[in-house]
Parts: C-alpha cells; structure tokens; sequence
C-alpha cells in the first residue's frame, strides 16, 4: 500500500467520524422536535378546552329543489401539528450535510482501494447506511417521512459506530472471486433493498406506537403522535416501501445466484448467507401475501415487518460474523 493509498484512507475515516457528529447533531434536533410537537399539541388541547373554538366562515354550494343555493357555514379552525417546527428544519439541514461529508468517505475509499467501496464489511456498512440517509431523504420528495429523522438518523449512527470500532480493516486488493462486475450489481441493490427494508421498519415502528395510542382511552402520553399520520394511513406507507425493498432483495437473490454459478459453478450451494438471504425472501413475501391475500393489516403485518428486519440485521451481523462459509472472506 502507498503512501496516497494510505492517506486517502486515512482521510476517508476522518470524514467518516465526522459525519457521525453531524448525525448526532441531527438525532438531537428530530428529538427535541418531538417533544415540541407533544408541547404543541398538549398548549393546543389546553388552550381548547379553556376558550371557547375560533369560528370562520367559507362558503358551501348546496343543491336545493334544482337551485344551486350558496351559504356560508361556520366551521371551526382546528390547530395543525404537521407543520415542522425550526427543530425539523435543522434536523434535515444537519442530515443533509452529514450525509455529504458521509458520501465524500464513501468516495475515498473508493479511490484508495481503486473499485467499489463494498468489498468487505466496514465498506459494506460506510455505503449501505449511506443510502438508507439518501432513501430516506430522496423519499421525502414522494411523502413528508420527515418524522422518521429521529430512527433513520439513530440507526445511522449505531451502524457507523459499529462499523468503524469492529470491522475496520486495511485497503486490501480483493479476492479472486469478488473481481467481477457482479460485485457492482449484486451487492449494491442489496445495499438499495436494505434501505428500504430499513425505512419500511421505521414506519413500522411509528404504525405500532399509533396503534397503541389510538387504542389507550386516555390520550395523555405520546401527544408528538397526533402530528403523525394515523396508524392505518402508517400501515400503507409501510407496505409501499417494503413492496420496492422486496423487488429490489428479490433481484438480489437472482443475481447472486448467477454470480455464484460464475465463481463457485453452482447456482445454489446452501451456504449460511446463501440460505439467510434467502430466509428474508420468504418472510417479506410472506409478509406481502398475508397482507394482500389474508387481511393481514395493522398491527399483525407492522410485526411481521419487523421480524423481516430483524432477519436483514442478523444476516448482516451475526451470520457475517459467526458464520463460516464460502462469504466469510468478504464479509458479505
């Protein structure tokens, strides 16, 4: 290894704890807008049970004996909790930026090691979390997730700190059976499900909690979750994006076994990862059919979609780890 080689390295890890403080610095701004928005929504439930409702005006168009007939109606102003507070705005802004110095790491790593940065389990990790923080962010241009900041951006953070602390290895050359554009296909639309396996969890979570609240009679604790959509609209959003996370894992697992038929002369060998990424198939297609076809809705399929995340951690963690098999070299 060279000096650049070295240096490029050693650059790339100052980035990567670099951006680790940025994420902090985010996690805290998604916090404390949480808790503004439970202040918010309890001022607001105070404030309404003591004064009497603000009434407005607009005007209805009503069909009376074939006349259209147009009135004014007095409506009540229901205060919005949806509306994000200087807290939210930061927290994008100091995602946002840690996911560029993120990118940067990501990038000179690449450069030192002159392929693609995911050739081992520290790459692995740098870029996948990478892209969980750019699917989330990229999501927001379809739906306001923006609620998510405090799981995504904590996630984040753990994984990187894993990363770094357990798995950091040397620029090495990689091994003979990794040399293949299969390596760019493959492991890289992995990366791309498992952010969206990642964002689906998060919902999940949010789609549990809500269906907690709604359920209690006293709605004293949790107030930040009368900002969030309620639990059935969090059950869609949750199916939606682990539907794109299945497309994408379901490519995954075709493309590895054409890959391992070019490495190894046999589509399917049964080895541990092998068998793993193939697990997580069957529970996220289980999750989709019993969902659509059996009324699996709520709380049953939010838990099923954990239990498929929880399969995606294990198989990136204890299966990479503990596990000896043909992918152990790589840690893939």
């Amino acid at each position: 290894m060279n000096d650049m080689t070295t240096n490029l390295a050693t650059y790339s890890v100052v980035l990567t704890y670099s951006a680790m403080a940025v994420y902090v610095i985010a996690f805290i701004a998604f916090a404390l807008d949480m808790a503004k928005r439970a202040g918010n929504v309890a001022a607001a439930s105070d404030a309404s049970s003591s004064a009497p409702a603000v009434q407005a005006e607009r005007t209805v168009a009503t069909v009376q004996g074939g006349t259209v007939v147009l009135e004014k109606v007095a409506t009540t102003d229901a205060p919005s909790g949806r509306r994000g507070t200087k807290f939210e705005r930061v927290g994008m802004a100091m995602t946002i930026l840690a996911l560029v110095l993120h990118v940067a790491s990501v990038v000179l790593r690449g450069i030192a090691a002159d392929r693609v940065p995911w050739g081992n389990m520290f790459e692995f990790s740098l870029t996948g979390t990478a892209l969980i923080v750019l699917i989330f962010l990229l999501v927001q241009f379809w739906q306001n997730l923006k609620f998510l900041g405090v799981f995504i951006t904590g996630l984040t953070i753990i994984l990187l700190g894993i990363a770094t602390v357990n798995y950091w290895v040397p620029v090495v050359p990689l091994q003979p059976a990794l040399q293949s554009y299969w390596l760019v296909i493959h492991v890289f639309v992995a990366i791309a499900g498992t952010g969206f396996f990642a964002l689906g969890a998060g919902l999940a979570v949010a789609q549990l909690v809500q269906t907690y609240r709604q359920g209690r009679t006293a709605s004293g604790k949790l107030r930040f979750m009368e900002t969030l959509p309620d639990a059935d609209r969090l059950e869609v959003l949750t199916y939606r994006v682990l539907l794109v996370g299945f497309v994408l894992w379901t490519f995954t697992l075709i493309a590895g076994a054409i890959w391992a038929e070019r490495a190894w002369g046999r589509y399917w060998g049964w080895d541990t990862k092998e068998v793993w990424t193939f697990i997580i198939w069957v529970v996220y297609a289980g999750y989709i059919h019993a969902r659509a076809t059996r009324g699996w809705r709520g709380a049953r399929s939010s838990w099923l979609a954990l239990i498929g995340f929880a399969a995606v951690m294990f198989n990136f963690s204890v299966v990479n780890v503990f596990f000896k098999g043909l992918h152990s070299y790589s840690g893939l």
